[in-house]
């Protein structure tokens, strides 16, 4: 009777422990899919200001490069299609395939204006543009924020992800819904330098 007691005393110590820290721990998850969220925000803010400086720098070099509109349109389609409501990924919504749709989208219109900024070595007028040099010096800088926020990002969702697989928070994720979130990964090839032609 007595060894009784002492397993259902053990067993009620046990549950007033993890009533004590629910709270805490699904508080620490939404903090840190909170920041998740944050990051997510922060790469498409990146993204927005790369498609926001697409129309100018497309202004400036349609006047130069008047026999390369093939090119000119295929950045204005890329521009178009990432800029769709269907392909910005609302973070709470954000899994491996929007996340992926997303960075695909993203990745065309990249290459689309890679293709863009080696057609404009052939206009030496262009190149001298000061209007041409300034954006084209943005666009490099925002290239460089998308890379930190993507990094950023990365950095974040691993976070959550570590503290969602620890035990027992594991437990707590899984009754209030908390699910793992995906990385953004390096675009299919990105291990092959480019080839550029004139």
């Amino acid at each position: 009777m007595k060894k009784s007691w002492i397993i259902i005393g053990g067993v009620i110590l046990l549950g007033v422990i993890l009533l004590l820290s629910i709270p805490g721990t699904y508080n620490k998850l939404v903090s840190s899919e909170e920041n998740v969220n944050k990051k997510w925000a922060d790469v498409q803010g990146a993204y927005q200001r790369r498609t926001d400086l697409i129309p100018n720098l497309v202004s400036t070099v349609k006047g130069y490069a008047k026999f390369e509109q093939e090119t000119l349109i295929k950045v204005i389609e890329q521009r178009a299609n990432a800029t769709k409501p269907t392909i910005n990924v609302d973070a709470t919504k954000l899994n491996a395939n929007t996340l992926a749709q997303f960075q695909k989208t993203q990745d065309e219109l990249g290459s689309a204006l890679s293709r863009l900024l080696v057609t404009v070595e052939k206009y030496p007028d262009l190149k001298a543009n000061q209007n041409f040099l300034q954006l084209q010096a943005q666009l490099e800088g925002t290239e460089n924020r998308i890379n930190v926020e993507r990094r950023n990002f990365n950095e974040a969702v691993q976070a959550y992800n570590s503290q969602l697989r620890r035990f027992p928070t594991n437990i707590m994720a899984g009754l209030f819904g908390f699910s793992k979130k995906p990385y953004f990964e390096a675009q299919a090839g990105a291990e092959n330098a480019p080839k550029v032609e004139f």
